[in-house]
């Protein structure tokens, strides 16, 4: 971004396309590549990046409705300098936006976070060495492992086969939403009952929340909110304080995963921690497929706000390349925003 004249404002907006990895699937949808706009806005001698990028089959908004809502948005704050109400706005214009104000304004830490929970996927044979050789940190030696995508019993065996053949190892692990009841106590038939504790937690197990609380008491493990937090904070007049806790926060619950796209804003998000904590909950920042200008700023969001947390963020590998910015020692090639669409500029 280049320097502007003092007190003048600078917007500039770009749809970017990120090809993908082929065999990324979100929600039984091959997703060939990843898209969404990039704020650029400039004041003075600051400047700041924000991502907005709905998550085909789990944003409620599309490109479109985020174009339509964003122009008139960035026209305003270039004529004014006034802000909308985020909390109206869809989550991910709420979050790119707010991420660009608190970089304009020099309010997001630089310091990131970049130590991310590797998502295994493929042979266990062949990733049981990485995390033997994972280096020492203060933190715990944790990991994410799908589950759900195929039989229980496979299932149950696997995660059963990495905490005994690493015994620092905890494990995160996402259903999706995947089982039946039944289904889900199957999974937890063969994992060992003294190996259960080093489950740190379960993200949403079964099809209804109900029925993943109740799995969490008759197995022990704990369970996270992922998708039921975005539900219940997009329902009509939420307010975090004054919710009906009592099905949300509760003994079964260890968690909340947090993705600010599907969020909203980073005040938001920011008020939702701070809950949690209170609960005893850990948070968990984690990614929604943004693009690295996005991935980078919930890096430094993680390290901010839930410091000796590792994020989920290990998402970049199912890119073909990077965009203006870098995360720390990756070989993917880099795209820049001038090589993006130019939506509008002002």
């Amino acid at each position: 971004m280049s320097k502007q004249s003092q007190f003048s404002r600078q917007v500039t907006l770009y749809r970017y396309q990120l090809p993908m990895d082929s065999g990324v699937i979100v929600r039984e949808q091959r997703l060939l590549q990843r898209e969404g706009y990039i704020i650029e806005l400039y004041e003075n001698e600051h400047g700041g990046l924000g991502e907005c990028a709905p998550l085909p089959t789990f944003s409620y908004e599309t490109l479109e409705q985020v174009e339509a809502q964003l122009l008139p948005i960035l026209s305003t704050w270039q004529k004014t300098g006034e802000w909308p109400d985020f909390e109206s706005l869809f989550p991910s214009v709420s979050f790119g936006l707010s991420a660009a104000k608190y970089e304009l304004e020099q309010t997001l830490p630089q310091a990131g976070e970049y130590l991310v929970a590797p998502l295994c996927s493929g042979d266990p044979d062949e990733l049981i060495p990485v995390f033997q050789n994972m280096a020492d940190n203060d933190r715990q030696k944790v990991a994410k492992v799908k589950v759900g995508l195929y039989e229980p019993i496979r299932d149950g065996m696997l995660v059963n086969l990495f905490l005994e053949s690493i015994p620092e190892l905890n494990l995160r692990l996402d259903a999706n939403r995947s089982w039946s009841l039944d289904k889900a106590l199957k999974f937890a038939q063969y994992v060992t009952p003294e190996l259960r504790r080093r489950i740190t937690f379960l993200e949403e197990p079964c099809h209804t929340p109900d029925l993943s609380l109740e799995f969490a008491r008759q197995t022990g493990i704990k369970i996270a909110w992922d998708e039921t937090l975005q539900e219940t904070i997009h329902t009509p007049k939420f307010n975090v304080t004054e919710f009906d806790v009592s099905n949300f926060f509760n003994d079964q619950l260890g968690a909340l995963v947090i993705k600010p796209t599907l969020i909203g804003s980073i005040d938001r998000c920011i008020r939702l921690i701070d809950y949690a904590k209170a609960q005893g909950l850990q948070v968990v920042i984690s990614s929604s497929l943004e693009s690295t200008i996005g991935l980078t700023q919930l890096a430094r969001l993680s390290a901010w706000q839930t410091p000796h947390q590792t994020p989920g963020l290990d998402t970049l590998q199912l890119f073909q390349s990077q965009l203006e910015r870098s995360w720390p020692n990756s070989v993917l090639p880099m795209a820049f925003l001038s090589e993006q669409a130019l939506i509008w500029r002002s």
